[in-house]
């Protein structure tokens, strides 16, 4: 059986007799999202498994272990790669479809494992690393929107936020990996060329999914963009689906045939809604969650555990913890809603950097640092129990949902690669500003961030609970000009785009 014919339902009837969608109402759906979700895991793998092979690569090459330069470079070219390739992730998307962007960075990340895992020397190993972030690039711009692209309105959150928990998934195994290749014979090598297997896998997988329905309606391919709708959609709900197509697809034929890059500035709501997109992409990253997941043994060790192999398991509970966290968020976002996530997510996020940096004031000036290794061990858990269900999925599905069509590859791709600079900033520059200021005050620095991320979420994130792409592109227009749009400003938005 493909995945093409599983068989599903479209949900089930609630007291008033409409028919309620669930996350498991349509199995079709849930497997064509985990196996999208593939990419998120090759994404997470990546970040996390590094932390634990950087120890044997400095083992077995001396000049890695006698230049830190070299250990950054190790380390920061696969996020240099991901910058590219989300950057021109967004243009695959659009020019050539989901399906083919997926299949490409499969084939370049599966390239790029096995060129770390035979490297005989660091400068191949930093190649394959540039490979491997290529296709971490373009899979974190398509998986999200291939998944929200085949998704209910209404679930379409709980769905794209799978992804997200694929990412965590992934980094949870890392370690687990990590830990299991300590003892076997070429040790680093095994724990990044392992990751070419689930890229092989979503490659033979991707074969028999469909090219996303909304790419596929707006791209003249009306007869097979049905035929995936009449899996996803029962009769009634599927003509309103095609009907909103249609609308969509005449709004795209008076725009200009070729969208540039430019073209996002020159729209004012255009412009609002790739502030809201990017901005919710470098909070999220800006917020120190990969400080904790790039450096938390070495976070342990600053704390006091002392010991690689505590630091290790402590830091394996932290990923369970972003994990877990990530579930949760999985059923919060589409019944709270992606405002009321982001916002009560770091408020918590504020409390829990405080706390780290009040656990490490008061470990340097005490003589008794075990108590205070523990707060620190606290507030990283909590630090992620908060952050993993809001800040985690909130920016990934947001930046799914909130563009036109004939944006969204463009735009998706362009907020993503805002994430990974951001991304690379903090992992650069984390370490540096510990070791000058200390890391109370590099904790407290972050908190402040989030304060400031919290106000930027209240003013410019709308809530897109439930709506249709077509319901969100109207919020924007208002949003622009106002809820009575008059005539003037509509003739000058459509100037403008």
């Amino acid at each position: 059986m493909t995945i093409e014919s599983m068989p599903g339902s479209s949900g089930y009837l609630d007291d008033v007799g409409n028919r309620k969608v669930t996350y498991f109402s349509n199995l079709y759906v849930v497997g064509l999202t985990v196996i999208a979700g593939i990419g998120g895991f090759l994404f997470g793998y990546d970040t996390g498994v590094i932390s634990g092979a950087l120890l044997y690569i400095r083992d077995e090459f001396e000049q890695v272990d006698k230049s830190s330069f070299l250990q950054e470079t190790i380390v920061s070219m696969a996020l240099l790669g991901a910058m590219t390739g989300a950057a021109v992730g967004g243009w695959i998307n659009d020019a050539f479809g989901r399906k083919k962007a997926t299949l490409s960075a499969d084939v370049v990340f599966a390239v790029g494992s096995i060129v770390m895992a035979v490297a005989p020397g660091p400068y191949v190993l930093i190649l394959g690393r540039l490979l491997v972030g290529l296709g971490v690039g373009v899979a974190s711009v398509t998986a999200p929107v291939y998944i929200a692209e085949a998704s209910p309105s209404e679930i379409r959150g709980a769905l794209v936020s799978t992804n997200v928990l694929m990412i965590t998934g992934g980094q949870f195994l890392s370690y687990l990996v990590n830990l299991a290749f300590t003892e076997v014979p070429g040790t680093w090598r095994w724990m990044l060329g392992v990751s070419a297997v689930p890229a092989v896998v979503q490659f033979c997988l991707m074969l028999f999914l469909p090219e996303s329905p909304r790419w596929l309606y707006m791209k003249k391919d009306k007869s097979k963009a049905v035929v995936v709708l009449s899996k996803i959609y029962d009769p009634d709900r599927l003509e309103e689906e095609i009907d909103q197509l249609a609308t969509a697809l005449e709004e795209e034929a008076h725009r200009k045939n070729s969208v540039r890059y430019w073209d996002v500035f020159r729209s004012k709501e255009m412009r609002l809604a790739f502030l809201a997109g990017a901005g919710l992409q470098a909070f999220q990253q800006i917020t120190g969650v990969n400080t904790i997941m790039y450096y938390g043994p070495t976070i342990l060790q600053m704390a006091g555990f002392h010991s690689n192999q505590l630091a290790l398991l402590l830091s394996l509970l932290i990923a369970a913890m972003n994990a877990i966290g990530t579930i949760v968020g999985i059923y919060l976002i589409d019944h709270v809603g992606r405002r009321k996530l982001a916002l009560s997510s770091l408020s918590g996020v504020v409390l829990s950097l405080i706390l780290l940096a009040v656990a490490f004031f008061l470990k340097s000036s005490s003589y008794i640092t075990g108590i205070y290794g523990w707060l620190a061990v606290l507030g990283l858990v909590l630090y992620l129990a908060f952050f993993a269900p809001g800040m985690g999925p909130v920016p990934w599905t947001v930046n799914s949902e909130i563009y036109p069509e004939s944006y969204r590859g463009m735009c998706g791709g362009m907020a993503a690669t805002i994430n990974w600079i951001s991304n690379f900033v903090v992992a650069q520059s984390f370490l540096s500003i510990t070791t000058a200021l200390g890391a109370g005050p590099t904790f407290l620095i972050l908190a402040g961030l989030a304060v400031v991320g919290f106000v930027f979420v209240a003013v410019f994130v709308p809530e897109t609970k439930g709506l249709t792409f077509e319901e969100v592109e109207k919020l924007w227009k208002e949003r622009a000009w106002g809820s009575s749009t008059s005539t003037e400003a509509l003739l000058e938005a459509g100037n403008q785009s």
